[in-house]
């Protein structure tokens, strides 16, 4: 019923820039805090950001100051500017969403398939 797709993963040096999209399609009626998450080999899954649907953001002290998140929330989109690049950013980046859908009550949570970032000269 909800499919979230994300795109911008891939292979860049250390100091460098990406910027990673998700989009939600379905029969959405109403989408909450929508956010991104990253799981590196022999990790847990960890939050990198989130935004609220009135654009209230929360970010991992890691991240802090180098990765920007926005939404668009006319579009059902969610992005993650990431700059200053480091290795230990190298891991697979999940977009996750709270989502009501029209047959619903209830917010559920939606995650996309995820986009692997790799860091590295």
């Amino acid at each position: 019923q909800v499919q979230l797709v994300e795109s911008g993963g891939g292979l860049v040096q250390p100091g460098g820039s990406l910027r990673l999209s998700c989009a939600a399609s379905g029969r959405i009626w109403n989408i909450g805090t929508m956010g991104w998450y990253r799981q590196a080999p022999g990790k847990e899954r960890e939050l990198v950001a989130d935004i609220t649907s009135g654009g209230g953001t929360n970010y991992v002290n890691s991240v802090e100051g180098r990765f920007t998140i926005s939404r668009d929330n006319a579009n059902n989109t969610v992005a993650l500017q990431m700059n200053s690049l480091k290795p230990e950013d190298t891991a697979v980046y999940y977009c996750e969403a709270r989502i009501l859908l029209y047959s619903s009550t209830r917010y559920s949570i939606y995650w996309g398939q995820g986009t692997q970032v790799t860091v590295s000269s």
